[in-house]
């Protein structure tokens, strides 16, 4: 593994993990974590394909997170990594890089032959966070990271409480989403930021895999329903057995998925 440098528009050096070789796919990884999340789902792809995986800026150790986030900032970034690759580039975002993702697409349409999409929040009806991302606000502000992701997974993602309360309970988990806490609620006010619009998506011209886990929050799966509807060339497709966390939980069938994807949009041989 060897590791990419771009700089973005404002000057930062922003960086990203670098494996194998082939064709290349450019992953966006999820909130809550950082760029190593995707370990499992890589180690399936590398043989056949070169996969970068961008480091978020507000999720690399000792982030300076300037408030308020803006997903603009994040779509420049990966515009700025996609331009260190060459085309064709498949876009892999999951939850809120898969929002950074999309909107990296809208800046630069022209940079990505096709986007893959896990589960992106949205805010297409409604918003994401609403007034529960006031409340993580304050309790982030407060000196109370815990209380923060609690309110996250269970109000904002809306997990099952207990679930999130076992996840919490573990002491590793709970050190682990608290380190990321302030990154966390930071963009679920950047996504919120956006505003309710899916019109915007409609010149979005990318062959687009929408992916949904069948034991997904509802409001994930709406939300894809009503991109799938505003973006011109999309489809969805369903992950038997999986949730949110496919990448953790079945990476290999995530990796099989990404794959048929690439195969579609970057026309690849059998």
């Amino acid at each position: 593994m060897t590791e990419l440098l771009a700089s973005s528009d404002d000057g930062r050096p922003i960086t990203a993990l670098d494996d194998g070789a082939g064709p290349n796919l450019l992953v966006v990884h999820p909130g809550g974590g950082d760029a190593t999340t995707w370990d499992g789902v890589t180690r399936h792809l590398t043989d056949d394909f070169r996969v970068v995986r961008i480091r978020r800026r507000i999720y690399v150790p000792e982030a300076d997170i300037a408030l308020p986030h803006s997903m603009t900032i994040e779509a420049a970034d990966i515009v700025a990594v996609a331009d260190l690759l060459e085309p064709p580039v498949l876009l892999v975002g999951h939850s809120s890089g898969a929002v950074a993702a999309l909107e990296a697409a809208l800046l630069a349409p022209s940079a990505f032959a096709g986007l893959f999409l896990y589960e992106p929040p949205m805010p297409t009806k409604e918003l994401v966070a609403g007034t529960a991302g006031a409340r993580a606000r304050a309790a982030c502000d407060g000196g109370d990271p815990v209380e923060a992701m609690r309110i996250h997974l269970r109000d904002i993602v809306r997990m099952p409480a207990t679930m999130v309360d076992a996840l919490l309970a573990d002491q590793h988990t709970r050190a682990a989403l608290s380190a990321y806490a302030a990154a966390q609620i930071a963009e679920d006010e950047a996504i919120d930021a956006l505003g309710v619009d899916t019109e915007r998506f409609a010149t979005l011209e990318a062959p687009t895999t929408l992916v949904e886990g069948d034991l997904s929050p509802s409001h994930l799966r709406e939300r894809l329903a009503d991109l799938a509807a505003a973006l011109p060339n999309a489809r969805i497709v369903t992950l038997t057995g999986q949730g949110h966390i496919a990448h953790l939980a079945a990476p290999g069938t995530l990796a099989n998925t990404i794959r048929d994807t690439a195969k579609q949009v970057l026309h690849l041989h059998p």
